[in-house]
């Protein structure tokens, strides 16, 4: 199968995807390409590949992404690549996207889960997205009216989860239940690039 791992910036979808690996469910993260600096606890190549906007753009003129977009300044995608490892490995497939990237791999692959991270409320949101201390106040506000909009498409998704201030172990294991629902369904559709 493949599951969508979406919801705003500062939501937790690292922290979700984090906690998934450890669980060592048969899943395969695909990693994804962008251009923004990583931050101190990310590593190349397991959270993302940070590559140049100049070999970003090659990769979009060469056909190498599933989908891409620029957001915040900085350009973000899928290495076609990446998705056919994990086509490969014979496990479910993980995407964690923003929203925008959420949307265009929904609806190039109809049939993927889609799961909407979404904060208790924007408080707490907030809270979260002060803790990396790299916004400027025009970045705030910018990630702020983001929010606003990316939180009234949750309702497009298949499943909506509320990750709460220091419940991540509750969150994931709704996330795991939502996965095994799925793999009973009376169908499935093979993944294909």
């Amino acid at each position: 199968m493949m599951i969508i791992i979406s919801g705003p910036s500062g939501v937790g979808k690292d922290s979700v995807l984090r906690e998934l690996k450890k669980r060592n469910l048969p899943i395969y993260h695909v990693v994804t390409a962008n251009t923004r600096p990583p931050r101190p606890d990310e590593k190349e190549g397991v959270d993302y590949y940070f590559v140049t906007k100049h070999k970003f753009e090659k990769m979009i003129a060469d056909d190498e992404l599933l989908e891409y977009s620029h957001v915040y300044k900085d350009y973000k995608g899928v290495p076609k690549s990446e998705v056919r490892k994990a086509i490969e490995s014979d496990k479910d497939v993980i995407l964690r996207l923003d929203v925008q990237g959420a949307e265009k791999i929904k609806k190039m692959y109809p049939f993927a889960i889609s799961i909407f991270l979404m904060p208790p409320n924007q408080e707490t949101w907030m809270r979260r997205l002060g803790k990396r201390k790299q916004q400027g106040e025009h970045d705030l506000e910018t990630r702020i009216a983001t929010f606003k909009e990316e939180m009234q498409k949750a309702n497009a998704f298949d499943y909506i989860v509320i990750n709460a201030q220091d419940e991540l172990s509750d969150t994931v294991d709704v996330i795991t239940s939502i996965i095994n629902a799925e793999h009973h369904k009376s169908s499935q559709t093979p993944i294909t690039v």
